[in-house]
């Protein structure tokens, strides 16, 4: 079976076709073009952005990220998770938010500073 994607690795975004029964790609312009279509066919994965609620924060969220990919089949959870919690100022970049969330091993992180709300 033959899947068409278009490559998310670079600027590009080079039409690709991937047998799935023989994991050859063509469309590629480079190798993170093959080695994205042979990933996306056999365990998808994505890095999820988002902001998590902050209380007494100088902003009431704070944008976060997951250090790695995890599977793409774990993103609505992933983001029930996020939704669901609020931590509290100060924050540093790079603070883990979510240690190991869904126990994939991945841990999520500030990607930002913010200072605690001074009132």
């Amino acid at each position: 079976m033959i899947k068409e994607l278009i490559c998310i690795s670079c600027p590009m975004g080079c039409h690709l076709k991937v047998n799935t029964e023989t994991k050859e790609v063509t469309g590629n312009t480079c190798k993170r073009g093959e080695i994205y279509g042979i990933n996306e066919v056999t365990n998808p994965v994505r890095v999820i952005t988002t902001t998590v609620k902050v209380k007494d924060g100088e902003l009431p969220v704070i944008p976060v990220k997951t250090k790695t990919p995890i599977p793409k089949e774990l993103n609505f959870k992933a983001m029930e998770v996020l939704n669901s919690i609020e931590i509290e100022a100060p924050i540093s970049m790079g603070d883990i938010i979510v240690k190991d969330i869904l126990g994939t091993g991945v841990d999520v992180v500030a990607t930002r500073n913010l200072k605690k709300n001074i009132e």
